[in-house]
């Protein structure tokens, strides 16, 4: 099953989950990756946050209810996973526009929100260029955070960990331990083991000994797709993950692996900035999908 046929398969399980408790784990199953990738990938080909398109979905469904002469506000809220009108009403607001209380009059306008449905579209007008490398496991250091939650919510705490970084003197404690390939500081998002919670380190690869606050993470030995641009920003790096995501993967015959992807920056000069974006990678394989 390729990744465009997963990622609509996600969509028909959350169609046929609608009006249950839609955890992000489960959803992500379907489509055979991690919370915190689905989420992303949704967010980049789609342009809108899961949880936004989850519900929109619900308060478009609701309008069809709350049409119906024998279904109450309340019961339409419950049916839905609210548990108070003024929730409700608030979600049906941010929607629609308009009280849920007013659906039922003529000629109030409304909004519909289709589900949606994955098709491959031709893009790339402009290259990605990358290589395919299998790498051994090796250990950075650094500072770490851990981020759950939705992936939208997750840029703030990351831009205030850098702030810090630089005032404090982390980066430049990290540049002097960096000894090894690759080269130049390393963003790298990491799953906890332990939980479906995710770790954020801003830190470099060596094997040199490290003292707090500094920690390691070994990254274990996996394929990587390297996408590289040289002369870009740091704040580029969003916008090359986002076409990775968008336009490369969909039709590069393979997918997540589910490891931690890394985004490396190596200043050359006053401005010049050489970012290579890591995503580990395994060839797309052919699997049954339980929408249970």
């Amino acid at each position: 099953m390729d990744w465009i046929e997963k990622m609509n398969a996600a969509i028909l399980y959350i169609e046929q989950h609608i009006t249950e408790t839609l955890n992000t784990e489960d959803i992500a199953k379907v489509a055979g990756c991690s919370a915190y990738h689905f989420q992303r990938m949704f967010a980049y080909m789609t342009g809108t946050p899961l949880s936004e398109y989850i519900r929109r979905r619900r308060m478009t469904l609701a309008v069809t209810d709350l049409k119906s002469a024998d279904m109450k506000i309340i019961d339409v809220a419950l049916k839905y996973g609210y548990h108070s009108p003024t929730a409700f009403n608030r979600a049906f607001q941010s929607v629609h526009g308009i009280a849920p209380s007013l659906v039922k009059l003529d000629g109030v306008p409304i909004k519909s929100y289709a589900p949606l449905s994955f098709q491959m579209v031709v893009k790339g007008a402009e290259s990605l260029d990358f290589r395919i490398e299998t790498k051994e496991a090796f250990r950075v250091a650094g500072i770490s955070i851990p981020l759950f939650g939705d992936f939208e919510e997750m840029n703030e705490p990351i831009e205030q960990m850098w702030k810090m970084a630089e005032e404090n003197g982390t980066i430049q404690n990290l540049e002097r331990v960096m000894e090894k390939e690759p080269l130049g500081l390393l963003e790298v998002m990491a799953p906890d083991d332990t939980t479906e919670h995710w770790r954020y380190l801003i830190s470099v690869a060596t094997d040199a000994p490290i003292e707090e606050p500094l920690e390691e993470y070994i990254v274990a030995a996996y394929t990587w797709a390297i996408f590289s641009y040289e002369g870009k920003t740091i704040e580029e790096t969003q916008e090359l993950g986002k076409r990775v995501i968008s336009e490369w993967l969909p039709t590069s015959g393979y997918e997540y692996d589910n490891g931690p992807d890394i985004s490396v920056h190596v200043k050359a000069g006053k401005e010049r900035t050489l970012l290579e974006y890591w995503l580990p990678i395994k060839k797309a394989t052919e699997r049954e999908v339980d929408l249970g």
